[in-house]
């Protein structure tokens, strides 16, 4: 039995899926230290503007430890999460080091400890999306190659991600794609009775069942354009029968309503809990991303929605469009920040009956793209390196 430890800042809804699952994983025991905070206690997200405390467990199925510093801190930064947590993993004994994203002081120093001792592996999403010449890009690039120097394999989830370890340093011999994924199966799994919980929701809304619904789904915030979304959406639904549903809450929600006075077919939906999201995706016939950035990595609502059998509009700078809605199967890929763009997107999904089609493409594509996928990668990289 190979021991891998992973180091990570705090139970994320997205990464334990894939922590169960490589927990589960024959010939490996695993376990999380969590050099921030490991509970699922309420936090306020400044994004939101808003308590949230996640309504699905975080910490069950897989082994976790907490080596954070004292006091603890409200707000991590690369400063403040500084202690030294080398000692602790070191005492544990693993034969190998799984290390989640390089920007924290306690992370990078346990890279560095471990250097050449036993092997470090690094997963991230970063891109190139959002990059910029000058001199700042060169020290970044000279920073960036050296700390991946001490990584022996990272593990890539899409394309974007690939092109950004290749411009710092880390060779394709180096690289293994496991993909950026959800836990398909809670948004899938009871997919009839998710679709008549969306169905009668969405009349309580008083939205027409021949409308076509855009839904908007995360922070109304200003990297997320969804001002663009609704500047579209009201060229749009002067020429066909449409909706569109905004649900989430931050800073420009008031903006927004503001500029939504009198539209009785734009509707808001306050922050949603985890275990609503399969019902919330299926009020929309689209579920649309059209963020600018910058650092708009992936989109994992994109999986999301893609798992509830839902047709997808991205923008560009959205890291995952090249990988999950760049052959037009699946949706369609508009320019950010441009209204014409995405309107053009939008005029495409006038055929409900090509929408019902594409969003069951949706559900079969994005099925390869798994928690299963990531456990299985990470499993047989490791047992061959460790």
């Amino acid at each position: 039995m190979k021991r891998l430890a992973i180091i990570a800042t705090h139970p994320v809804q997205y990464n334990v899926p894939w922590f169960r699952r490589l927990a589960n994983e024959t010939g490996i025991e695993l376990c999380v230290f969590y050099t921030w905070h490991a509970d699922d206690q309420v936090k306020y997200d400044p994004d939101f503007q808003r308590n949230i405390a996640w309504d699905i467990p975080l910490l069950e199925g897989y082994n976790c430890r907490l080596v954070a510093p004292q006091p603890t801190v409200s707000r991590k930064t690369f400063w403040n999460l500084n202690n030294d947590i080398s000692g602790p993993i070191e005492a544990w004994g693993p034969d190998g080091i799984l290390v989640m994203g390089w920007n924290y002081l306690s992370h990078l120093r346990a890279m560095r400890h471990f250097s050449g001792k036993i092997p470090i592996f690094f997963r991230g999403d970063s891109t190139l999306l959002d990059h910029h010449s000058g001199c700042r890009s060169t020290l970044r690039r000279m920073l960036l190659t050296q700390v991946y120097k001490y990584v022996d394999t990272a593990f890539f989830v899409g394309k974007n991600n690939y092109d950004y370890f290749r411009k710092f340093g880390v060779g394709p011999e180096q690289l293994c794609f496991a993909p950026h994924a959800v836990d398909n199966r809670k948004f899938s799994s009871d997919g009839n009775r998710y679709e008549e919980i969306a169905t009668d929701w969405r009349s309580s809304l008083g939205i027409g069942k021949k409308n076509i619904v855009f839904l908007f789904a995360g922070k109304l915030i200003p990297k997320k354009s969804p001002d663009l979304l609704l500047a579209a959406f009201k060229t749009f639904s002067r020429v066909r029968a449409a909706e569109l549903v905004f649900v989430g809450q931050g800073s420009w929600e008031e903006k927004l309503r503001s500029q939504a006075h009198g539209m009785s077919n734009v509707h808001f939906l306050p922050f949603q809990n985890q275990s609503k999201m399969p019902i919330v995706y299926r009020l929309g016939d689209v579920v649309c991303l059209p963020s600018a950035g910058p650092g708009e990595t992936w989109g994992l609502a994109i999986n999301e929605a893609m798992a509830c059998g839902r047709s997808v509009i991205v923008s560009d700078k959205a890291g995952c469009a090249r990988d999950l809605v760049a052959d037009q199967q699946t949706g369609y890929v508009h320019k950010a920040d441009s209204q014409t763009s995405l309107l053009e997107a939008m005029q495409k999904c006038q055929n409900r009956d090509e929408l019902v089609s594409r969003g069951k493409a949706c559900s079969q594509f994005i099925d390869t793209w798994s928690c299963d996928a990531i456990a299985k990668q990470i499993k047989n990289r490791f047992l061959s390196a460790a």
